[in-house]
């Protein structure tokens, strides 16, 4: 009878309505097979909290501009567009809810939407103009033995207070530990958390009703009924100190306190009240890092690590480590390891013209006590490589790498931070040469005795380590394992390696790879503000969640919705996310390769020799002038916008980045698809931060259509979406320039066009191989000139509104390095006849244009 239902404001999702607007229009979408004389009624508490009541829907007369991105599109399909308009405020509160009803002829029983399609109701909150400015008014039941300080914030329209409590002191080998109440968050109407899900990692949880946590928690957030939003952020890594969150079972947020020192110790907490979550997030963060910053300075680290980094940090543009497409050995050669199975690797990438700027060797390089046993029972033995797989020695294999493979720039290799999963064997030369010490762990998969470093001994043993391995060619480092340092269980051993290790490892991987590092398995929260929050160091990269799992189903949406949650607090450290490695080959390939497109972080893929779609990295990457690959990595990092949809809950993730300056530059959202169904939705440019102003067009990678021009404020235009299972897409929105030319021909008169800048066609985020652009009028001809730097060679998109209109020979110039473009060059994308696209491969050939000092490619297009 019908195939689909879609709404805007969407069901099952919440939408925030701005202080001082007061309506909300309600646009729904029924596409049917045959035609209907359909009907459809809004269901509402508008009027009071208790009584529900129904408004009737009109047929649009002017139904909006609706791009169509539907695995199945019949040509018989019927679409049929109904509105209307809630105005004022909700009679009891800020906030309602709301359904939809349906039928396809008045003598058929009316329809429910929640019914038919799995989803919640829809809510919207009307966000209030002013703040109370008491934590109290936000958490209710404050205990008096807290110390609260209101604090002076930096993000804009926000509250800011410090929350801190004493913790009892360690006793000989025990922690101190407390357990606090924090206080019920008031006027709740939905909550967000990143848990540990175990010791190295964090995960995303959420709720509708009391907080309830199912395991320790670093960030709450809080949706309110008034439209603001309640953070609480737990700090940690000051003071020998690690503080969490957790639940009463009656919606209270308790605080857990662990203190390693032998004095008492104090739990930080910070909360913050802001108008979205991305400023009430902001200030507790800003304030997080002022507070780690100030006591790192008192204890002298940051003078040590800035002395590493004057002293030896070469000057270098680290982007060239951070863009580069790299390989990783552990998935796609298992484990295993030897020599010639990374030749073999390296050869079917180069057969393939897969040309890889970076290799990361992983696990199983090293040289072990027991090789081939339970990695938890190895001991690293010595600095060399291990005579199984590399009988030759590391500094051979490196030295025939990079000779065999002049594109491979940065080779790096792999080792836990104690040196391996089961620390330093007894027997071997690292044992002999520096103090050890026998250290405890917490029960556990990992749990036992283990022998590591001692604290005065580990800062020269990582300065021999990592100067052994730049001796052999090695330029970087992925250090794995880190979260065996909260594993300690005794407050002596914690007290002195927790942070010596963090330090020493920090300040060697800065001196001897400037960095060029990877921190695995890091997410504990002393790490997290200790190591990562400072930004007074280069950035590293940072796992950011659990590992890619390849025969796992389940773990594959699972892994892109963990990644991009973790993200709305990582976004914040001195750190670049990265999503893991992934296998183009893969049947969630092509799933994983769009999701570390929007993650802005690098791009590892762990292909099994042979098992390659070139066509897939080929829509990740591009080649530069010099022949080098990189990724197209946008400037933000890339997170979910809706922090507060469970993984459970039938909605689309949507994970928004963004490349540019503020204002001017391109919105892209990457949509994925992480239930076991089908869903389908509206997006309107009101879904893409930092899109609010100006006029946008929103094109689809997949299918490389763009919708009319639109505004955020009018909602005229939509991208009717549908993703099948392990469906994605991603949508970028391009800023759109208009400028007034001067026509002569036939009579002289003004003639507006507008344009925008589409970057690199055919690529997920063609948009950040734009570095920079500018669009003007010549005053000396009148003519439109538009000028791009990008990052790599491919194909060149502009949106011109009036190209139907105009003649490719007679209307545009187009010059790479100044040089004229052939017409043979030229085409309109077959997609869409706004878009000129330019073959800037062939023009470079054409041209026999040559790389200068610039590894950048200068176009330019000249419209008459």
């Amino acid at each position: 009878m019908y195939a689909r239902l879609t709404c805007h404001p969407p069901l099952g999702q919440t939408t925030t309505i701005a202080p001082g607007k007061q309506s909300v229009t309600f646009s729904v979408l029924i596409e049917s097979a045959t035609e209907k004389a359909w009907s459809v009624a809004l269901w509402h508490n508008f009027q009071g909290r208790d009584g529900w009541s129904s408004l009737s829907l009109q047929p649009a007369t002017d139904p909006p501009h609706t791009l169509n991105i539907l695995p199945h599109n019949p040509e018989n399909t019927t679409r049929r567009w109904f509105f209307v308009e809630l105005q004022g405020l909700p009679k009891d509160a800020s906030s309602f809810s709301f359904t939809i009803t349906f039928r396809a002829s008045e003598d058929e029983p009316w329809k429910w939407a929640n019914e038919h399609f799995s989803t919640a109701d829809g809510h919207i909150i009307y966000q209030t103009a002013n703040q109370d400015t008491e934590l109290a008014h936000y958490i209710d039941g404050l205990p008096p033995y807290l110390q609260i300080e209101k604090e002076s914030s930096d993000s804009p329209n926000t509250l800011l207070w410090s929350i801190t409590s004493p913790v009892n002191s360690a006793s000989g080998q025990a922690s101190g530990f407390s357990n606090n109440k924090l206080g019920r968050p008031t006027s709740s109407s939905r909550w967000f958390a990143l848990v540990r899900l175990w010791s190295p990692w964090l995960a995303p949880r959420q709720g509708k009703d009391d907080f309830r946590p199912d395991k320790e928690t670093v960030l709450a957030a809080f949706q309110r009924e008034d439209g603001y939003h309640l953070v609480v952020l737990a700090l940690s890594g000051v003071d020998n100190c690690l503080t969490t969150l957790h639940h009463d079972g009656s919606g209270n947020i308790t605080v857990d306190s662990r203190n390693d020192d032998e004095t008492t110790g104090t739990a930080r907490l910070i909360a913050s009240v802001g108008p979205s979550l991305e400023h009430a997030l902001s200030a507790a963060m800003y304030h997080a890092r002022k507070i780690v910053l100030k006591y790192e300075e008192t204890s002298g680290q940051v003078a040590a690590e800035m002395k590493a980094v004057a002293d030896d940090v070469k000057p270098e543009w680290l982007e060239n480590w951070y863009d580069g497409l790299t390989y990783c050995t552990w998935n796609g050669l298992g484990q295993k390891l030897h020599e010639e199975k990374i030749f073999e690797a390296l050869d079917s990438l180069q057969k393939n013209d897969i040309n890889i700027t970076g290799l990361i060797v992983d696990d199983n390089w090293q040289w072990l006590n027991h090789e081939g046993s339970d990695q938890f029972t190895n001991g690293w033995m010595g600095f060399e490589a291990t005579k199984t797989g590399f009988p030759r020695g590391l500094k051979a294999t490196v030295s025939d790498i990079r000779s065999k493979y002049k594109n491979i720039h940065h080779i790096a290799v792999w080792h836990a931070i104690f040196g391996y999963w089961g620390g330093i064997a007894p027997e071997g030369s690292i044992a002999k040469e520096y103090k050890t010490v026998w250290v405890q762990k917490k029960d556990g998969v990992s749990g036992g005795k283990m022998l590591v470093v001692a604290e005065e001994d580990a800062g020269r043993m990582y300065n021999d380590f990592y100067q052994f391995l730049s001796s052999v060619g090695v330029d970087s480092v992925k250090t794995d394992a880190q979260f065996f340092l909260d594993e300690l269980d005794d407050a002596t051993d914690r007290r002195k390696l927790i942070r010596n290790y963090q330090d020493v490892w920090s300040i060697n991987q800065l001196r001897y790879f400037s960095g060029k590092a990877i921190s695995c398995m890091s997410q504990t929260p002393q790490l997290i503000f200790h190591s990562q929050l400072p930004s007074n160091k280069p950035r590293i990269l940072l796992r950011n969640s659990d590992d890619f799992f390849p025969e796992v189903p389940a773990s594959h949406p699972w892994h892109i919705f963990c990644n991009a949650h973790n993200a709305i607090l990582n976004q914040y450290l001195n750190i670049l996310p990265d999503w893991d490695m992934f296998q183009t080959s893969h049947s969630y390939g092509s799933y994983h390769a769009a999701a570390r497109c929007v993650s802005g972080g690098p791009i590892y893929i762990t292909d099994i020799p042979g098992q390659h779609d070139v066509g897939l990295i080929r829509q990740m990457t591009g080649n530069t002038p010099r022949g080098d690959t990189v990724i197209l990595r946008p400037h933000t990092v890339g997170k979910s916008t809706t922090a507060y949809n469970s993984y459970d809950d039938p909605v689309l993730l949507k994970v928004n980045t963004y490349v540019g300056f503020a204002r001017s530059g391109v919105s892209i959202l990457g949509v994925f698809n992480c239930t076991s169904r089908p869903l389908a939705e509206l997006i309107g440019l009101d879904q893409f931060p930092g899109a609010e102003e100006g006029r946008y067009v929103i094109r689809s990678h997949t299918t490389g259509r763009v919708t009319r021009p639109t505004t955020a404020e009018t909602i005229d235009t939509f991208v009717h979406l549908e993703l099948p299972v392990q469906g994605w897409e991603i949508l970028s929105a391009f800023p759109i320039l208009t400028f007034g030319l001067e026509r002569q021909d036939p009579l002289p008169s003004p003639s507006l066009i507008s344009v925008a800048n589409l970057g690199l066609l055919g690529k997920m985020t063609g948009a950040a191989a734009i570095i920079n652009s500018d669009s003007y009028i010549e005053r000396s001809s009148g003519r439109l000139r538009i000028w791009a730097s990008l990052k790599a060679l491919g194909t060149y998109g502009l949106y011109i509104s009036d190209l139907p209109q105009r003649s490719l020979e007679d209307d545009f110039l187009g010059l790479i390095f100044g040089r004229p473009i052939s017409l043979g060059c030229v085409k309109v994308n077959d997609a869409c006849e706004n878009i000129l696209e330019i073959d800037l491969i062939k023009a470079w050939k054409e041209t026999d244009s040559q790389a200068g000092w610039s590894n950048e490619v200068a176009v330019e297009v000249i419209i008459r």
